[in-house]
């Protein structure tokens, strides 16, 4: 079991204690896409399309094995204008961004290769860890292991991920939430008139793949969600 300690938390500048205490100082929020290697041809197209629509956090998943030239390639484009990147599931890859997404297996998989809470967090070099949880425990176990954010769903059924479970609906996306004061991006089948829910079910982030991979214009389709999650959160 991976667990923070007091002088974790403050060099993480997560907060200690407190749903209200949620929103730290640089914490990821807002619309969050999902650039998925087997749902685009051009990843670098793709990307440059989501980000003039003003998406401004980014994970890359490449299931069938994560190009770390391609990974540069899109933190440059990301680092243009100021958003972040994180790689899923490839700590390798990860350093060469903002970060890594990890599920509950991968993170496994790496306490029992012997790299615990801590070689984790310092092999990240103050990068972005993000977990993705699909219950409350899950959530407070993230948060203990040093987690800076927190993914969980699906929010909807979806045929993006195989291995995504029943959808969690909005109930247990605010049971997520209540669990952890990290911040929660909600995942799954998610479409422009979903958002209300998942804001008023305490999420901080969306995370959305299928509505902008299948949309003609990814660039417009970016937009419209990032202006009706502004729009929430006034």
């Amino acid at each position: 079991m991976w667990e923070r300690g007091r002088d974790d938390a403050a060099s993480f500048s997560v907060p200690v204690s407190g749903a209200e205490a949620s929103i730290y100082p640089g914490a990821p929020a807002g619309i969050y896409a999902i650039l998925d290697s087997a749902a685009t041809a051009d990843p670098e197209r793709f990307l440059a399309a989501i980000l003039a629509g003003g998406v401004r956090l980014v994970q890359y998943r490449a299931k069938g094995g994560v190009d770390r030239t391609v990974v540069r390639a899109l933190h440059a484009r990301t680092n243009r204008v100021g958003a972040r990147l994180v790689v899923n599931d490839d700590l390798a890859a990860a350093l060469v961004a903002d970060g890594l997404h990890a599920g509950q297996e991968d993170l496994a998989d790496l306490e029992a290769s012997g790299l615990d809470a801590a070689a984790l967090r310092a092999a990240l070099h103050g990068k972005l860890l993000g977990v993705s949880c699909g219950m409350p425990d899950e959530a407070r176990r993230a948060y203990a292991d040093g987690a800076d954010y927190v993914g969980t769903g699906p929010f909807k059924a979806t045929r993006s991920k195989a291995d995504a479970g029943e959808a969690i609906g909005a109930a247990g996306l605010a049971a997520v939430c209540t669990a952890t004061p990290l911040p929660v991006a909600a995942i799954g089948g998610i479409e422009l008139e979903d958002l209300p829910a998942v804001a008023g079910a305490g999420a901080r982030m969306a995370a959305v793949l299928s509505a902008f991979a299948a949309a003609p214009d990814p660039k417009a389709r970016a937009r419209a969600f990032v202006s009706a999650w502004s729009r929430l959160q006034r």
